[in-house]
């Protein structure tokens, strides 16, 4: 195992130390394929059994201390990259990517994640209330249906916070997220998906019932009931109970007739 300098607070530093945890993950980006680019290389508790997989890392490290240590330590085949991964040029060619995130760099990290290109799948540490969020455990966010369309995103488990040196304040998420190889929405109507849904979770209205007419607009009004006529729901159903195929079908059924279509979304939480 490799040896920990103290993480430095202004750089959300925990460093993964819990042995059956790293186990999971290199076994979790052993069922990916190409190249593995490594978010927060820290001391190499994670780049250097990804080495066992025999394939082509590239190991990025904010800290010039620690990617200065982990380079005269890895493969040939690793590259240690000192700089920050909100700047990074991501690959142009298929790819997976690992990392334990900064928890206080999450949402801008994840943010940066779903809207590059070319990376396949990833297996991520978060904090443990995003990890479920963005698997929709307990119900969709907005952010999550969101992204559905283009990714499936799955909660692995829980990783307690003694697994971490230093110890942060609360326990960490083991989250997959996986491309899918036929998207549910065309990827050129992301901006107007991403708007219809907006308009859906900040609907007035209680349940489905009452917001989808206002969103549909006047003439949607017949398609609305319909398409709530198939789902069949029991009690009221709220925007955060739909599956990613639910929504990608209402977008499909109103999303044309939509009058929300015609204002810009406000910022997704």
């Amino acid at each position: 195992m490799p040896t920990y300098r103290a993480g430095r607070h202004e750089l959300g530093q925990n460093f993964l130390t819990d042995r059956p945890t790293i186990d999971i993950i290199v076994d979790l980006v052993s069922r990916t394929d190409g190249p593995i680019v490594e978010i927060g290389s820290g001391s190499g508790a994670l780049t250097l059994p990804l080495q066992s997989l025999g394939r082509p890392i590239t190991a990025i490290e904010i800290d010039p201390r620690h990617a200065h240590e982990l380079r005269h330590r890895v493969d040939s085949s690793t590259t240690v990259v000192d700089g920050d991964f909100l700047r990074y040029r991501l690959p142009r060619a298929p790819h997976t990517i690992v990392g334990n995130l900064p928890f206080h760099h999450t949402t801008a990290m994840l943010r940066r994640i779903l809207h590059a290109e070319h990376w396949t799948a990833a297996v991520l540490l978060v904090q443990w209330e995003v990890a479920r969020r963005r698997a929709a455990v307990g119900g969709a966010t907005m952010m999550t249906a969101q992204w559905w369309p283009w990714y499936e995103f799955g909660l692995v488990g829980r990783v307690s916070a003694s697994a971490f040196t230093p110890r942060p304040g609360v326990d960490a998420g083991l989250m997959s997220i996986a491309r899918r190889t036929v998207p549910l929405v065309a990827p050129a109507l992301r901006r107007d998906y991403s708007t219809f849904v907006h308009a859906l979770f900040t609907g007035k209205g209680h349940g489905l019932q009452q917001i989808l007419p206002q969103v549909a607009g006047r003439s949607g009004g017949p398609v609305v009931r319909q398409w709530l006529a198939e789902q069949r729901f029991r009690g009221t159903a709220l925007p955060r109970d739909l599956s990613p195929e639910q929504w990608s079908e209402l977008f499909a059924v109103i999303g044309r007739h939509s009058p929300a279509l015609d204002q810009p979304p406000r910022r997704r939480r």
